[in-house]
């Protein structure tokens, strides 16, 4: 499944909206404008929350932890000895682990369990509002890989965004 994530122009917080492939808002992203550290909510257009991002303090990379209902889901981290591109380890309940793995120009994303592709992050070139394609595979939690972009976002891109 494929969605399109758009970074909201006129907003205070990592505010996005997200369209699945028929062009439909299916959810939306509110980032807290004032917060401590990053947080995040997604919501689906009913409004009610499917998942929570925050961000864990005192860690030497960049952490997130991923919850939906209040179940930890899975933790991000930036991997911290990578010069050419960003790569992320994204610890799941269970033996499935992820990682993603970006570009130089962060981009595009990878992510993969094992050898097995499982979702394509790729940020458009020359729009306005940051603009991401999310490829969801098949069997894959679309609001987790979503999240998950969420977070790359949040680490690779937010120095143009805090205002």
């Amino acid at each position: 499944m494929r969605y399109v994530m758009r970074q909201k122009l006129l907003a205070w917080g990592n505010d996005f909206t997200i369209r699945d492939e028929t062009g439909s808002d299916v959810y939306a992203v509110d980032g807290r404008a004032i917060s401590v550290g990053n947080k995040a909510s997604i919501h689906d257009m009913d409004g009610n929350e499917v998942a929570f991002i925050s961000q864990k303090f005192l860690s030497l990379v960049p952490t997130y932890e991923i919850t939906c209902g209040g179940v930890l889901v899975a933790v991000v981290k930036r991997d911290l000895f990578k010069f050419f591109h960003h790569t992320f380890t994204v610890d799941v309940p269970g033996p499935d682990d992820l990682v993603a793995v970006g570009d130089l120009m962060d981009h595009e994303y990878a992510f993969t369990r094992g050898e097995t592709p499982v979702a394509h992050v790729s940020k458009q070139w020359f729009t306005i509002a940051d603009t991401y394609g999310v490829d969801v595979g098949p069997g894959e939690d679309p609001v987790v890989i979503l999240a998950i972009a969420v977070v790359v976002d949040l680490v690779c891109h937010d120095h143009r965004k805090r205002r």
